[in-house]
């Protein structure tokens, strides 16, 4: 008796995708590839997960499947579009749900189709606009290999913040406070300054992508420098750079958001970054598997 690739993610507790993967890589016994389906024995067991034995060993492992990507055939204009298009509705929806959007994944995938939903506020579709916007200037960036820059963080910020247009790309000029933060953003002086700190710090690291740019982003989060598009700015951020090194970016789903919450907790309080780079990492890794499932 064999059970579907859902049937066995559903009882294992893991995604469709991550069993359709393990069943590729040869890692459960008894399976067999029927036409562009696997079926699993009944009684076989979820494989043991060794993708996360440490920080070290999984970015070792995303450095490999990297490696191997960048080895396969390159995507065509159409089919790079084609993902793009889709990752982006997506993106948008998590990104801009985690800081109180309420437009369902549906909704804003009709926004940025150019459609108005009924009974939702106009600062949710300008919200939305303005994300999508934003991710297509990153993209640019990222063809040009343009450096982060002070000059940067504000252009992708104008963008992001479309229903505030006096506060788009300009630093805040008030203290604020983060509610259940455990953590409180600098004064509005010592913003610049320590912007100015946190890029060169950044430029002169020698560290894997990604515990850099996770310190970059839990710092930037920290300084908090805008009034308002913070989270979403930072998010962009990290993008850029991810896609500047050859990575996928990634997209932070709303179901996630306590473990995100938590993580900037992590390092505030005990100073340490792990829980933030095991986030991203596991992002960034399955992003890969996806890339290469299609190969």
């Amino acid at each position: 008796m064999y059970m579907s690739v859902k049937q066995a993610a559903e009882k294992w507790g893991i995604s469709d995708r991550r069993v359709r993967i393990l069943c590729s890589e040869g890692k459960i016994p008894g399976v067999i590839h029927v036409g562009r389906s696997w079926k699993i024995p009944e009684n076989a067991k979820k494989p043991e997960d060794g993708r996360y034995r440490s920080a070290k060993s999984l970015l070792e492992m995303i450095d490999r499947k990297k490696a191997e990507l960048d080895t396969r055939r390159p995507l065509t204009e159409g089919e790079a579009e084609r993902l793009t298009e889709e990752f982006v509705v997506e993106y948008t929806y998590n990104s801009n749900a985690i800081e109180g959007n309420t437009l369902t994944l549906r909704e804003t995938d009709l926004v940025l189709r150019g459609l108005t939903i009924d009974q939702k506020p106009l600062k949710d579709h300008m919200e939305a606009v303005g994300h999508k916007e934003a991710f297509y200037y990153v993209r640019d960036l990222v063809k040009e290999q343009v450096p982060l820059s002070e000059s940067v963080i504000k252009q992708i910020h104008y963008l992001v913040l479309a229903d505030k247009k006096d506060d788009r790309g300009v630093y805040r000029r008030v203290p604020v406070r983060i509610m259940g933060a455990k953590h409180e953003p600098v004064q509005p002086y010592l913003i610049q300054p320590k912007i100015e700190q946190l890029l060169e710090t950044y430029r002169n690291s020698t560290e894997h992508i990604i515990p850099r740019i996770v310190r970059f982003h839990i710092e930037f989060e920290g300084i908090h420098p805008f009034i308002d598009g913070n989270g979403r700015t930072g998010r962009l951020l990290v993008n850029l750079e991810l896609m500047k090194s050859g990575y996928p970016p990634i997209d932070i789903k709303f179901a996630d958001r306590l473990a995100y919450y938590n993580a900037f907790d992590e390092y505030h309080v005990k100073h340490n970054s792990g829980a933030m780079e095991k986030l991203f990492a596991r992002y960034v890794n399955e992003r890969l598997d996806s890339y290469l499932a299609m190969f």
